[in-house]
């Protein structure tokens, strides 16, 4: 009797772009004959992926590499913590091997090294879209690595490095196969989404016939053509961000824009070191949403940031009152180390932080509330993400899934996870929908 395939476990912590990589290095292991093993205790070896953002990240990724020691013994660690080798090595000296981000021939190399693979291609068969760690309707597409920005509260580009474009036929043509895979939403993903093709020069390629520059409006073109949802995330407010309202309008990509504003002061962006023409940001707001009114707009927001005072937090829920974003995020400043902003300016005191948060997601929850309330009696598209006996669970245009709201549609027993759907709006509350079938479409 042969023996039996290898198996490797996997712990993928922090953002989408983080599961991008474990998907990456997954498609390569199962190319090569090895399994993902559904827990720790029949795995061969434990591959854990880990988030090194904020203290709160680094001290979950610790506790999972410790976890994966305990419950199996063999762990290869990757990701963004494992650029900082040292606080890993420190608490968990045992681990076989420590990568940074985005090193997935180090990883799979690891893996080799403990466990040989035993490839068998009449069996180990991998779709051409690869392995996908999210639900068969929707998938992320994860444009280029690192940054070029300087933010002062963020180590991002001493982990994965200065911004590196894929070149725009390559992403197109992967968007294309996860097109023809059922695929019906892709979330496209960076850490700046709009400083996209920079670092390339903006290099020309070439798609179904059709030329291309490796550029942010050329993206959003290009995947506009794949008759799917196309949704945009990380993207800065650069000028030229301009210039894809006008498809969002079409409804050629989603009229949906993920931008980390973080704050609405111009002394505090000052601070931060934000990329942008940040003091423009409301005037460009009500531009976009002249153009494409039914424009949805996400953002994360940062209270208590090293030297903020009660006049600047006011200023930022001016901002919010005047912005009217429909969702919105927001944490705590936490040190980070390495970050030039823990030695900024005084720190904020614990108890005004908490304060500070609560006003914040009152403010944003009011306003999210009445922007919901205006939408009852609408009718509008959702894709459907799960059914839970005679409700649905689906998403609008205006919701990425696991951070947004969702639409719940009683009497949705009959649908299907990726079927798009058209409702009627019947209900809302402070971040959720309610909704009526008024016609379905099922799932390819």
């Amino acid at each position: 009797m042969s023996r039996r395939q290898p198996k490797v476990g996997f712990v993928s912590l922090g953002c989408p772009k983080a599961l991008v990589d474990s998907e990456r290095i997954i498609t390569q292991l199962r190319s090569e004959g090895y399994q993902v093993a559904p827990d720790y205790g029949s795995a061969d070896v434990v591959v854990v992926n880990t988030c090194g953002f904020i203290d709160s990240a680094v001290d979950e990724s610790l506790d999972a590499i410790g976890e994966a020691l305990e419950k199996n013994g063999k762990v290869i660690v990757t990701g963004c913590l494992g650029a900082r080798p040292e606080r890993i090595l420190e608490r968990h000296p045992k681990v076989l091997k420590v990568t940074g981000p985005h090193a997935y021939e180090e990883v799979v190399g690891a893996v080799h090294e403990h466990i040989p693979p035993k490839h068998d291609p009449f069996v180990d068969l991998v779709p051409p879209q690869g392995i996908r760690l999210t639900p068969r309707h929707y998938a992320y597409l994860k444009i280029s690595e690192g940054c070029n920005n300087k933010c002062s509260f963020c180590i991002i580009p001493s982990m994965r490095g200065l911004l590196a474009s894929r070149p725009i036929d390559e992403v197109l043509r992967e968007g294309e196969k996860l097109a023809r895979a059922g695929v019906k939403e892709i979330l496209v993903i960076s850490q700046d989404t709009s400083a996209y093709g920079v670092d390339l020069r903006y290099r020309p390629g070439e798609w179904r016939g059709q030329p291309y520059e490796t550029r942010f409006l050329d993206l959003a073109k290009g995947l506009g053509e794949l008759g799917i949802w196309i949704r945009m995330h990380y993207v800065y407010p650069y000028p030229h961000v301009d210039d894809v309202i006008p498809l969002m309008a079409e409804r050629k990509v989603l009229p949906y824009l993920d931008i980390p504003f973080q704050h609405g002061s111009p002394s505090v962006l000052k601070r931060m070191k934000r990329p942008g023409q940040v003091e423009k940001t409301l005037g460009r707001i009500r531009a976009w949403r002249e153009v494409c009114p039914d424009l949805a707009i996400r953002s994360t927001f940062i209270v208590g940031f090293p030297g903020e005072t009660e006049a600047e937090f006011e200023e930022l829920l001016d901002w919010l009152d005047e912005a009217q974003l429909d969702r919105v995020g927001a944490f705590k400043y936490s040190p980070v180390e390495g970050a030039p902003a823990n030695d900024i300016a005084a720190h904020v005191d614990p108890g005004i932080q908490e304060d500070r948060l609560a006003r914040f997601m009152r403010k944003s929850a009011a306003i999210s509330a009445a922007r919901l309330a205006a939408k009852v009696g609408r009718r509008t598209e959702v894709l459907v993400d799960a059914v839970e006996g005679n409700m649905a669970i689906a998403r609008s245009m205006a919701d990425a899934p696991e951070i947004d709201g969702v639409v719940k549609i009683r009497k949705g027993g009959k649908l299907a996870a990726g079927a798009l759907v058209d409702v009627e709006i019947t209900g809302s509350s402070d971040h959720d929908l309610e909704a009526r079938v008024v016609e379905s479409r099922a799932p390819d």
